[in-house]
């Protein structure tokens, strides 16, 4: 999950604006683990645990060539914009900034909330991690199956600098940390996603775009940050037509590219190499044009291949644009959806046969939160949420059509589906209880898994609980997305975002006779973030829905060692088949892919 596109782009982002085309535990958010005190003058990329003394000189980075989107905008229609080296010198201005931004944070910043204070978002394993290169990695357990021939992917933030002011976990620059296997042998490597932001913040030495989430800390501080990025903009250290993502969130295989996701920005297209190695291609420019942005779950069909996605305001209408990607890569026209009154965060949706389902939550934009100092993302307490649906071929929201779902906010979605001749839509998502916790205190919310059945012609709703366990970032077997499936493989929240284990749901029972029918915890100490299910035979539709095997990240807070799991996805106790010890250490972060050998060798 990335921060909302930000506010000081908003007035670009509709197209007539642009002139030119086990049981979770539950407690407070404490340090995971002591963590040595963050300097706020520290403006290099030092990790926590190789943070020089408090005697010594810190430095900024020496200058290097860096990589700066300078290519234009292809006549094709699918264009990606690929990095060309260029050599640039800190000017003056820029070192004035940096210290600006600097004294800001030392002078002007209140204390600092935990949910946005470096020392509490960034302790034990949420701590950042240099880019580490290839590195062959030992199978310690089992063996690898020959399905698994590809690369799983995960993203999450890293930021490239420690905080010297407020910082969220939604902030960090993304990351990418890929294992690739073939013939039963693993390499693993970390790279960053180059985004424009990155780049011009790896030359800069500083970061220089604030960030929804955490950058609006007291009005004092908030308006200094304002007026120092403004200025960075005008002197052109940083062009936002450029993009202002941080493509930390998901990844998606579709169109004959590979892409990191991030809801603040288009996305950006990346390759594993042959031998595991992680390259940035460019910043993906066919889905719509400068200032505008795309979902970091786009919803692919199985059967023909196409992708829907939609992109959303914090600021004006409309606040909600539906589309639609052909098979072969090719953006379809916006539909934009004026029916949603009032900025919401949706961050995910479901698609089925006929409609895709959009989630209207209470959590959303309230500008008049900045003159208070406060962050202007919030719960609005008197919004009801909705449901809306719509064809999911429309022209337009003319057939468009919304239902009130109080009481329900469903940050991600897991699975639709129609029943009954297209008449009833079944929909399977973690409802956030209670909501008001869901920015600045995460790991007091419980993640409820519900079953809520939709009948389309009298527009009645029913909701049943799926299980009593807090359990979020549900995934399926993906040639099911659209489809009735009966399994989903979600995370054991310890709390969230940290997974204690993982469980298989059997959405065919009931939660009084038990949901779960396979689970595994972990061990003391150690955690994940979210599954990801690899079927046995991909291409085989006669095999069962559950044939396969679940894959996953795992540390172990304890050995401070990080591991991936290969799971049994049809044993009860999810059996491990193999386990690869990483080089590296992976830190707690947010979506991850499976992309076979096949599709590797396309991109």
């Amino acid at each position: 999950m990335e921060p909302l596109t930000s506010y000081f782009l908003s007035k670009f982002q509709h197209p007539t604006n642009i002139p030119f085309p086990s049981t979770a535990v539950n407690h407070r958010l404490t340090p995971l683990a002591p963590t040595p005190k963050i300097s706020r003058l520290n403006g290099s990329s030092t990790r926590f645990e190789e943070r020089p003394r408090e005697s010594e000189t810190i430095t900024f980075q020496p200058l290097r060539k860096v990589t700066k989107y300078t290519g234009k905008l292809s006549t094709k229609r699918s264009s990606i914009r690929e990095p060309k080296l260029v050599e640039t010198r800190l000017r003056p201005s820029v070192l004035i900034f940096n210290s600006l931004d600097r004294l800001i944070a030392e002078f002007l910043d209140p204390p600092l909330r935990p949910s946005i204070d470096p020392k509490y978002v960034l302790s034990g394993n949420f701590a950042p991690v240099d880019e580490l290169p290839p590195t062959e990695s030992e199978v310690i357990q089992g063996y690898l199956p020959s399905c698994l021939d590809g690369a799983y992917i995960r993203n999450g933030p890293n930021p490239q600098f420690i905080p010297s002011g407020p910082y969220h976990l939604f902030d960090g620059d993304g990351m990418l940390h890929s294992i690739r296997i073939s013939q039963g042998k693993a390499t693993f490597c970390s790279r960053y996603v180059e985004t424009y932001k990155y780049m011009v913040e790896r030359r800069i030495g500083s970061p220089v775009f604030p960030n929804l989430f955490s950058a609006f800390n007291g009005l004092t501080a908030s308006l200094a940050r304002c007026a120092v990025t403004a200025a960075r903009v005008l002197t052109g250290q940083f062009n936002p037509i450029n993009g202002i993502g941080l493509a930390n969130t998901s990844l998606a295989l579709f169109g004959g590219h590979l892409f990191a996701l991030g809801e603040s920005d288009l996305p950006y297209a990346v390759k594993v190499t042959s031998d595991g190695d992680i390259i940035t291609l460019g910043r993906h420019e066919s889905f719509g044009k400068p200032f505008l942005t795309m979902t970091a779950h786009p919803k692919i069909d199985s059967d023909t291949g196409e992708v829907f996605a939609f992109r959303y305001s914090s600021t004006i209408p409309p606040f909600l644009t539906f589309f639609r990607i052909s098979a072969n890569g090719i953006k379809q026209k916006d539909v934009p959806i004026f029916s949603m009154k009032k900025a919401s965060f949706v961050h995910d949706f479901a698609i089925t046969k006929n409609y895709a389902i959009f989630p209207e939550t209470q959590v959303g934009m309230n500008l008049s939160e900045i003159i208070k100092g406060r962050s202007p993302m919030g719960v609005d307490p008197n919004k009801v949420p909705r449901l809306g649906f719509i064809p999911r071929y429309a022209e337009d929201e003319s057939e468009m059509w919304w239902i009130d779902m109080p009481g329900l906010n469903a940050i991600h979605v897991i699975n639709a589906w129609e029943e009954d001749d297209g008449n009833t839509i079944v929909l399977i998502a973690p409802n956030a209880l209670p909501v008001e916790h869901i920015i600045d205190n995460m790991d007091m919310i419980h993640f409820s898994l519900e079953k809520i059945t939709v009948n389309i012609k009298t527009e009645t709703v029913s909701r049943h609980p799926v299980s009593s366990e807090s359990l979020e970032f549900g995934v399926v077997n993906s040639a099911y997305v659209g489809k009735k499936n009966m399994y989903v493989y979600a995370a054991i929240g310890a709390p969230m975002p940290k997974a204690a284990g993982v469980v298989k749901v059997d959405l065919s029972l009931s939660a009084e006779t038990g949901c779960v029918v396979a689970s595994r915890l972990y061990g003391t100490g150690c955690y994940g973030s979210e599954p990801f299910f690899v079927p046995r035979e991909p291409n085989n539709p006669e095999v069962e829905e559950d044939d396969g095997y679940v894959v996953a990240y795992v540390h172990n807070e304890n050995s401070n060692e990080s591991s991936f799991l290969v799971m049994d996805a049809k044993s009860p106790s999810l059996d491990i088949v193999g386990a690869v010890k990483l080089p590296g250490r992976v830190p707690y972060g947010f979506h991850g892919l499976f992309v076979p050998e096949t599709g590797l060798n396309k991109l």
